[in-house]
């Protein structure tokens, strides 16, 4: 019998992504060509990892490839979703920065496959969202690193930050960077934000014309 393990399974999953795309299912936007219709309807990147929704290994997973870790919640035929793949993962510089920097798990609001939150309890993808408090669609919620992790904490408790619905491309760039350089160490989101706003006007641009 073949094992298949954790990375042939990514790999695996991967591969069935880049099928689908190739039959027809990619996105006819020539905006978000890398962006695909998943099995479940979401729309997605090919770069999310597929996993076996094990919270605690996927931290791990993300730690060994020198990465930090994030949890997108979304929702088929959700216009702001749709927006985060066509405007913001579309561009380039957006999209190489965070496959480069994170793994990226997508869940789905109101979907039933079951996942394993950090603090060991197994429950559906609805039920967690309920159980971190996930009202909105795309949420992003950012985790610690894995040796930062305190044991036995559910995701709600260990999360760094988090992007609760849409950001436009230089605001939601900016969280990625905010979680990546560690800011949230020494300030909030809000500061972090302002003071990159402020440089950015100081170069003759704006946040609007990013």
């Amino acid at each position: 019998m073949t094992l298949i393990t954790r990375r042939k399974f990514n790999g695996l999953a991967a591969g069935a992504l880049g099928a689908a795309a190739a039959s027809g299912l990619s996105l006819a936007s020539s905006a978000a060509e890398a962006a695909i219709i998943g099995p479940d309807g979401l729309m997605t990147e090919p770069w999310f990892i597929n996993s076996f929704l094990i919270l605690n290994e996927d931290l791990q997973e993300a730690a060994d490839a020198g990465k930090r870790f994030a949890v997108i919640f979304s929702l088929e035929g959700c216009p702001y979703c749709r927006e985060m793949h066509e405007v913001n993962f579309a561009r380039s510089d957006i999209s190489d920065f965070v496959k480069t920097n994170f793994n990226v798990l997508q869940l789905n609001i109101i979907g039933a496959r079951m996942v394993t939150d950090f603090d060991g309890e197994e429950l559906p993808e609805k039920k967690l969202a309920q159980k971190w408090g996930v009202r909105f669609t795309p949420t992003t919620v950012f985790f610690p690193t894995a040796d930062k992790l305190t044991k036995g904490v559910s995701g709600k408790e260990a999360e760094i930050a988090r992007m609760p619905g849409y950001m436009k491309p230089f605001h939601f760039m900016s969280m990625y960077r905010f979680v990546q350089e560690k800011a949230y160490e020494q300030q909030k989101f809000g500061p972090y934000l302002r003071e990159r706003i402020k440089d950015l006007k100081s170069s003759g641009k704006s946040p609007e014309n990013w």
